[in-house]
């Protein structure tokens, strides 16, 4: 904890770089230190940066020349080819901090004001909480540091749990930034996961010809989705491919017209159904994606698409589903995933007029790609859409393909 008896004030461009350099140092080591040009796009980039800036280049500089004076940065040159300054933070140093107390300050200095459940999701690069609670046990520890180094705020209005924020700069330098609601995607999982995954059967139960009646055919006004799968289908080869979370069986039923050996699988019996009902000569069966198994006719699938299945999971949950995907991948076989992207819920309060608690969560791609890359795949792309608002969409959908190694 602190080693000072002084807390640094820092005004916002101070804690955009030192965020910046904290953060980096972790995650992208051998780019640390840290020329101007790599710091300033760090500070400006558009993920994982509340709010997002526009720094140029000489108000970089002088912040830095400020930190400098003040021992909280240190210059160093390139140890080979062109002598080019670079730049290291010392904050760490200077407050002795341990790896959960930084992880946790680096994303409060960079996003501002957040719940331990965000927390714990945006530290997941920079150091492995083991829970929520865990989170929080930390950020008790720096409240009671001498000098404290982090509060906790009151519940704002339709605030689920307490934010907690940085005591490093003026508070009225972050109420001068107008600055969204955080969300803690976690408390879809309040009532244990037991309980959301009993809470989605049900609801999908409730609605399950409904919702088919909707989507069955929603594939013929969606000219990139038929690309996407498509290519899914050509990834394949000649293995089998599997959809997890599979609903009224329009994209597996999409995946065998395109000459795929294909099965559907959902965690509703009532989807299944539904499944069965329309796409007859497909097959479908009750399943839970983080169960799923090998086919019984190779060595493993030619492709997994988990194909908007992932909307309800928490985020702390995506790293064991991924995993649970991958494990069942043929050697070369490739992972697809569709996801609502973005960083909160939407509560749509009743799908097609049946009263829900349900909640869907949107996935930051950073979180998502960062689970397939742990998950040890390869050859990743990813394409981000905007909303059809002729289809009434309101999120931006992410779409990933990922290559298990041969």
């Amino acid at each position: 904890m602190p080693g000072t008896s002084e807390l640094p004030v820092l005004d916002a461009p101070e804690q955009r770089v030192l965020g910046a350099l904290l953060e980096k140092e972790v995650t992208v080591p051998g780019s640390y230190p840290m020329t101007l040009a790599g710091l300033r796009t760090a500070c400006n980039q558009a993920s994982s940066r509340e709010p997002v800036t526009d720094y140029d280049e000489s108000e970089v500089t002088a912040t830095l020349a400020h930190l400098k004076t003040r021992d909280l940065v240190g210059v160093t040159w390139a140890d080979s080819g062109r002598r080019t300054l670079k730049y290291v933070q010392r904050l760490s140093v200077v407050l002795d901090l341990a790896d959960d107390a930084r992880a946790l300050l680096t994303v409060l200095l960079l996003r501002g004001p957040q719940p331990p459940g965000a927390l714990r999701t945006r530290t997941e690069r920079l150091h492995p909480f083991a829970d929520r609670d865990a989170v929080e046990a930390t950020l008790v520890a720096m409240a009671a540091a001498d000098p404290a180094l982090v509060e906790r705020l009151p519940k704002g209005p339709r605030e689920q749990d307490h934010r907690w924020r940085h005591l490093l700069g003026d508070p009225a330098l972050e109420e001068s930034v107008p600055a969204a609601p955080a969300v803690d995607r976690e408390s879809v999982l309040a009532g244990g996961g037991d309980g959301r995954d009993e809470t989605v059967r049900a609801t999908y139960a409730g609605i399950a010809e409904a919702y088919a009646e909707r989507f069955a055919e929603e594939l013929d006004d969606l000219p990139f989705e038929r690309w996407l799968l498509n290519r899914a289908a050509w990834l394949a080869g000649e293995r089998p491919a599997v959809e997890v979370g599979c609903g009224p069986g329009q994209v597996t039923a999409f995946l065998a017209d395109c000459g795929v050996e294909a099965t559907g699988i959902d965690l509703t019996p009532a989807m299944v159904e539904q499944a069965r009902a329309r796409f007859p000569e497909g097959t479908y069966e009750v399943g839970d994606l983080r169960r799923l198994m090998r086919p019984t006719s190779h060595d493993g699938w030619g492709a997994v698409l988990a194909w908007y299945s992932l909307i309800h999971l928490a985020p702390s949950e995506l790293g064991d589903a991924v995993s649970s995907l991958v494990r069942p991948l043929a050697p070369g076989g490739w992972l697809v995933l569709a996801l609502h992207a973005g960083s909160g819920l939407k509560a749509p309060g009743s799908w097609f007029d049946v009263p829900t608690d349900l909640n869907l969560v949107l996935h930051e791609p950073t979180e998502v790609l960062a689970a397939v890359e742990r998950a040890g795949l390869t050859d990743v792309e990813w394409y981000v859409r905007g909303p059809l608002t002729g289809r009434e969409e309101t999120t931006n959908r992410l779409y990933v393909l990922a290559r298990r190694p041969d």
